[in-house]
């Protein structure tokens, strides 16, 4: 599951940082406050990364997926993005659980030996 969901993080670093751009052509918004918003965000998906095997860290991930489409607010684009990767961030935890206890249910397979190999 890490794997999968740091991926997705990842790609949200990035798109991140291209709506940041996007959000500089906003005449309401100083170049530092969009760059120190933006630099935040695209921070705490590269931690995210690191914290998604801990207690709590699936739900920060949620939490970060819901700050990203409210972010739409600003950048309406991040809307349908922001959906996007929401969709993508459950693929990526939902899949990446199966994955992992398939992983889990190899090994232990692989761990004992059959009952009619004695």
């Amino acid at each position: 599951m890490r794997m999968l969901c740091a991926s997705t993080l990842i790609g949200e670093f990035f798109v991140i940082g291209f709506a940041g751009l996007v959000a500089m052509k906003d005449p309401s918004l100083t170049m530092g406050t969009v760059w120190t918003v933006s630099g935040i965000a695209m921070a705490l998906s590269v931690l995210l990364c690191g914290l998604i095997t801990r207690p709590g860290g699936v739900a920060l991930g949620w939490a970060f997926q819901i700050v990203l489409i409210a972010s739409g607010f600003v950048v309406p684009s991040m809307f349908f993005l922001g959906v996007a990767f929401a969709a993508l961030w459950w693929a990526s935890v939902h899949y990446g659980r199966k994955i992992d206890e398939a992983k889990a249910r190899f090994a232990a397979q692989q761990v004992s030996p059959p009952a009619d190999a004695v």
